[in-house]
């Protein structure tokens, strides 16, 4: 009898074996790594290439953080010259030519009447901490201590950021509906809804009855991110203004992921040409390194030394890839790129929303865009909105990944799918981003039911 020839069982990919480990190893709190489930190894502009080899188009770019995509050569060249000068890499928060350089060219991009007469402070290395910072500045400056902030907002993971974001509760924080047409909360929308907002902020303030003390400052996002690509109307942000300015409260602006030319504009503001008196900013200044700034009006600069510091806020290269990031944005007019393909961006959507009555709403501005979708099984509301569906969006999301591209959820519930290409994709490149997104909407529909156990959705004009 002829014996047979065992053959060892094929080890399991070596991607897979990290990707278990870090299960393993990292804690529950862990997000992007739960619906995206890829160990990239190599990554330029757009793509990202996996160890499995797969290649995906990054429509997530860090969170925004990637103005200029992966490893663009005029970042990875910055970073090179510091490291070869011989440079410091840690100074604290000393005076480099290297943060010189930073902060000549990003006072050159900011709003004229701003720039003038502004002061910078450096930061710990993330958007939450200079929200902190912002927050410290503007109590000390008005010696007064409650917050103003809006629903759906988003402002970071420390305790006063969270406080002033759209989830947390905070007795200090007082929370302000925010324009929101697809669920505005006056069931009105548009420049109706908008003017609510800003009347009832109005009447909490004047009205000796409100029980709201005048704030220590007011912090908004102009578009709303992780809160579903919500754009702020350019006239209510000048109200909000206007609000702030006749009342002394210091309007803080949070840049964090819609500055450096993401909206169509070098920073959002500018759409509506409010001048705030702190603009919080982190993210893609930092040229795909750890960076954050808050700038403000002199008049605020009421700090002692060592109000607020932090070990790593002289990160030497993040400056010099911030730089290089900055100027390569305005020189190349990357700002203007971002309106014009975005909005082609958002008409082929809004095509896409016609076809399908899975989908709510598309919305954003310039490379800031958001498609939320909702049980088409459901009633609408008044203002002819439906439930979110965010067993839909995850679906989309997974289908968006087999298809190879990487999107990312927010939204009240978790439901809008946000797309965050880096401001030099191409034309082509748009277009292979919407292809795969429209493949992976009606491949989810086919096969996911409802919240409520309804049939698949389906797109309109067929039948179920």
């Amino acid at each position: 009898m002829a014996l047979t020839e065992t053959v060892p069982a094929a080890a399991p990919p070596a991607h897979e074996g990290i990707l278990r480990r870090q299960s393993l190893r990292e804690s529950a709190a862990r997000t992007y790594a739960r619906s995206l489930p890829i160990v990239p190894v190599r990554a330029r502009g757009l793509t990202i290439e996996g160890a499995d080899g797969r290649r995906y188009l990054d429509c997530l770019s860090g969170a925004g953080t990637l103005a200029l995509g992966h490893n663009h050569p005029v970042v990875l060249e910055a970073i090179r010259t510091v490291l070869d000068s011989g440079a410091p890499l840690h100074v604290l928060d000393l005076a480099t030519p290297v943060k010189d350089a930073f902060t000549t060219e990003l006072f050159a991009t900011l709003p004229g009447k701003l720039a003038e007469t502004a002061r910078i402070q450096f930061c710990g290395p993330a958007g939450t901490d200079a929200v902190e910072a912002a927050f410290k500045l503007v109590r000390t400056a008005t010696g007064r201590d409650g917050l103003m902030a809006f629903s759906g907002a988003y402002h970071g993971m420390t305790a006063e950021a969270l406080a002033a974001s759209g989830g947390a509760q905070h007795t200090s924080v007082v929370r302000l509906p925010y324009p929101y047409d697809y669920r505005c909360p006056f069931q009105t929308g548009g420049e109706r809804g908008a003017e609510l907002s800003a009347r009832w902020t109005q009447s909490l303030l004047d009205d000796p009855k409100s029980g709201v003390r005048r704030p220590a400052g007011m912090i908004l996002e102009p578009v709303q991110g992780e809160g579903g690509v919500i754009p702020a109307p350019d006239g209510w942000l000048r109200r909000m203004r206007e609000i702030t300015a006749a009342r002394q409260i210091p309007l803080i602006v949070d840049e964090v992921q819609t500055g450096v030319g993401r909206t169509g504009a070098f920073w959002a503001v500018d759409h509506s040409g409010i001048v705030p008196d702190v603009i919080v900013l982190s993210k893609a200044i930092g040229g795909s390194l750890p960076l954050a700034v808050i700038v403000y009006r002199e008049e605020l600069d009421a700090w002692q030394p060592g109000a607020h510091a932090g070990t790593f806020r002289g990160n030497q290269l993040a400056m010099a890839a911030g730089a290089a990031t900055l100027a390569y944005v305005r020189t190349n007019g990357l700002d203007r790129r971002a309106g014009e393909l975005g909005r082609r961006m958002l008409d082929r959507l809004t095509a896409l929303a016609a076809a399908h009555d899975c989908i709510g709403d598309v919305r954003g501005r310039g490379l800031m865009l958001g498609v939320e979708l909702v049980d088409r099984s459901a009633d609408a509301d008044a203002m002819g909105a439906r439930p979110a569906d965010p067993q839909l969006a995850a679906a989309v999301q997974h289908a968006c990944l087999e298809r190879g591209l990487i999107v990312e959820l927010g939204g009240r519930h978790s439901a809008v799918v946000r797309l965050l290409p880096p401001l030099t994709i191409t034309d082509e490149q748009a277009e292979a981003i919407l292809d795969r997104l429209a493949d992976a909407i009606a491949a989810a529909v086919r096969t996911t039911p409802g919240p409520t156990g309804s049939s698949p959705t389906t797109m309109r004009g067929t039948s179920p």
